[in-house]
């Protein structure tokens, strides 16, 4: 290593970083250096300083010697390793205690699929199995009455999910323990489920509301009437009040969607005034139209541009 390369400018740290910063740094860096990672062609150099100012810094005794003296009072506070615990040696007889390198070995040995660590005496640590993320269509109703549907998993295992009633599309369920395998003996990951609610002929929703169009005649607008309409379970019988126009939103409250937690929507009849073609009336209605224009106001009437 150059003389006058920097032990702290190695770890990318501050001279008055904490033991922790200084771990930290060094974790980060020993994981990108490492020859057994790095394409980098320099790699092994690298990884070599990170450890040589690692092992200098971490040690209490030795980085307050190269505060005050530099390099020639790291020699002077070095004695023998004493411990009597194992050490990694480089091929330059640095030494560095093994505890600091065993978590970032077993995440580059381990996370690929469970093999082992050259530093945890041959049997992994039991870590929790990743997360698997699988997605899943519904009905409408299923998704705003609830209900039960079956899931088949790449591996042809098939895992039940309780739809909760109110879902909405995009909702995410997380069933336990049905992820991958824990390396080493380690709990199963969690099966992340994203639900993708399908829609209906009839119903349109809005969070826990809903809404149906409901076609009236021209003449049913004027003078109201009665409709049967359809709710999530059931009909109910709806006054269309006399001159409603098309748009007209009629509520009833709580008879929308309630989900899980209780939560009640409502429920809108959105009235449609539907005419028929002109020329598909017979000849009296077609009279009775021309009375009826007489009759009628301009519903343009005082409109700015309109005539």
């Amino acid at each position: 290593m150059a003389a006058d390369k920097d032990y702290y400018d190695i770890l990318g740290v501050g001279r008055s970083a904490t033991d922790d910063e200084i771990r930290s740094a060094f974790r980060a860096l020993a994981r990108q250096h490492h020859p057994d990672v790095s394409k980098e062609p320099d790699a092994e150099k690298r990884f070599a300083e990170v450890q040589e100012a690692y092992e200098v810094l971490s040690d209490a005794e030795k980085r307050q010697a190269y505060d005050r003296f530099g390099r020639a009072g790291v020699g002077a506070a070095s004695g023998t390793p004493g411990g009597g615990g194992w050490e990694y040696r480089t091929s330059g007889g640095r030494q560095v205690d093994p505890a600091d390198f065993q978590d970032i070995f077993e995440e580059m040995f381990q996370g690929g699929g469970g093999g082992r660590s050259p530093f945890s005496g041959g049997t992994p640590r039991p870590r929790r199995g990743a997360d698997l993320s699988r997605s899943m269509t519904v009905t409408f109703m299923t998704a705003a009455l609830g209900g039960e549907e079956t899931l088949k998993l790449d591996d042809g295992t098939t895992v039940s999910i309780r739809i909760p009633a109110g879902i909405e599309d995009g909702g995410r369920l997380r069933v336990r323990d049905k992820g991958e395998p824990g390396p080493g003996g380690g709990s199963r990951g969690d099966l992340i489920v994203t639900v993708r609610v399908g829609g209906h002929p009839v119903f349109r929703r809005s969070g826990l509301d809903l809404s149906v169009d409901v076609p009236v005649t021209a003449v049913e607008a004027i003078r109201g009437t009665s409709v049967s309409v359809p709710l999530l379970s059931g009909q109910v019988d709806l006054r269309i009040p006399p001159g409603s126009s098309s748009g007209r939103r009629l509520r009833i409250t709580g008879k929308g969607i309630v989900d899980a937690a209780g939560h009640e929507g409502d429920f809108y009849a959105v009235v449609q005034i539907r005419v028929p073609e002109g020329d598909s009336l017979p000849e009296a209605a077609q009279d009775a139209l021309d009375r009826l224009a007489c009759d009628l106001p301009n519903p343009r009437d005082g409109l700015e541009g309109f005539s």
